[in-house]
Order: structure tokens, then C-alpha cells, then sequence
């Protein structure tokens, strides 16, 4: 009996200790993120950016519309390049998952003194979110911000 308990304690800790919790999102064909940044007193092709990036590529939104509060956004999509795709592909490791669990669609005040807001969507396993984060940083928790700043930080190497 003594030996049949050690090789259950043995199994249950080596099946313990072997999964490894993945926090990455991996995109299949079907999934996306939509990231990008809107300004609203703002002239010129810079004041909205926003970017699709699906499993092996990468699409900018030739559109530039505002985005609304209620609805997903509707872009008109022409893929990008490899290199760019190589330059942003990392996005989904900074995916706050919380994000997921947010009530409201709208997170601080985007835009709200002509300081901006970020645009995020998410599509992975039949789930799809959108949400208006505030572009103040100050206005939006700080679980947040690390994705915040890879965000900012991807559309600036797109730019």
C-alpha cells in the first residue's frame, strides 16, 4: 500500500509540476487582433492607425474612420509586409487576458482632451471584444499598461 501512495504522490506531483501555464495567444487562420490608435482633432494619414494581425499576416486599414463606441470596427484591409508582420507578430504575448473580463467597452477617457485612445479588438475561439482604451495611460489601469505601450510601441515601427 505504502508503495502503491509514493507512486501516486510521484505521478500527481510530476503532472503538476509539467504543465506549464501559456499565457500567449496563438492566433489559428480564423483569429485576429485589431490594434491602432485614433486622434479626433488631429489633420492628416497618422491620426488613425489601425493594424489586423492575423496568424502569418498583417493588414493596415485603409479606411481611417473613427471608431464607435458601438459598434466593431469596419476597416478595408491591404496586407502588409513580411517584415512588418515580423515586427508586430509579437503583439499577442502582451494581451492582458483581464482585458477580457472588462465590463465596459470603453476604459478612461479616449480622446477625451485631444490626447487620443487606442483601438483593440479581439477574435480567438469564436470570442470577439472590442474595446476604447484611453490613450492617457493615467486614465486606464495599470494592468494595462504594458499592452498599452506595445501597442504604441508596434504602430511606431509601422509608421
Amino acid at each position: 500500500m505504502k508503495k502503491y501512495i509514493s507512486i501516486m504522490a510521484c505521478l500527481t506531483v510530476f503532472m503538476l509540476t509539467s504543465c506549464e501555464k501559456d499565457d500567449n495567444l496563438e492566433l489559428s487562420t480564423s483569429d485576429y487582433i485589431i490594434f491602432g490608435h485614433f486622434y479626433g482633432k488631429c489633420v492628416g494619414e497618422q491620426c488613425i492607425e489601425i493594424f489586423r494581425l492575423e496568424n502569418e499576416k498583417l493588414f493596415e486599414d485603409t479606411k481611417d474612420q473613427y471608431p464607435n463606441s458601438g459598434e466593431f470596427y469596419g476597416g478595408i484591409w491591404v496586407q502588409l509586409s513580411q517584415q512588418k508582420f515580423n515586427d508586430t507578430k509579437d503583439l499577442t504575448k502582451y494581451f492582458p487576458t483581464d482585458l477580457l473580463n472588462e465590463t465596459e467597452k470603453i476604459i478612461g477617457q479616449p480622446d477625451a482632451g485631444d490626447w487620443g485612445g487606442l483601438y483593440v479588438e479581439y477574435n480567438l475561439n469564436g470570442i470577439r471584444k472590442f474595446w476604447l482604451l484611453d490613450q492617457k495611460k493615467s486614465n486606464v489601469p495599470t494592468k494595462y499598461h504594458n499592452f498599452h505601450d506595445k501597442i504604441n510601441e508596434k504602430i511606431g515601427q509601422l509608421q
